[in-house]
């Protein structure tokens, strides 16, 4: 599992990816994106889900956040940001440092 990066979304957001040696899975919604996600944790260390699919799955992205690996991450789509992925980090890091350091709210 030594240093595999994945990512999961839209064909138009995640093509770029692919052409830099990312492995790539299509999901348009997020009943196939939860099922790609189950699959691929078993063999990737960073998975990156676009925002308008980690939105409405972050009570079921919570179960990685007890392990090691894979740690998931929120990115933009070809749409831009929704603040989603944001938010994410600052929660993380309150958790982690109890206090927000880059953001400073």
């Amino acid at each position: 599992m030594t240093g595999k990066i994945a990512i999961i979304g839209d064909g138009d957001s995640i093509m770029v990816f692919r052409a830099a040696g990312v492995a790539t899975f299509s999901a348009e919604n997020e009943a196939k994106a939860r099922d790609v996600l189950r699959k691929v944790a078993k063999d990737y260390q960073i998975i990156f889900l676009t925002e308008e699919l980690a939105k409405p799955l972050t009570e079921f992205l919570k179960r990685f956040d007890e392990q090691p690996y894979p740690v998931v991450l929120s990115i933009p789509s070809k749409n831009g940001s929704t603040g989603h992925g944001t938010e994410l980090l600052k929660n993380a890091m309150e958790r982690a440092l109890g206090v927000d350091i880059l953001f400073n709210n």
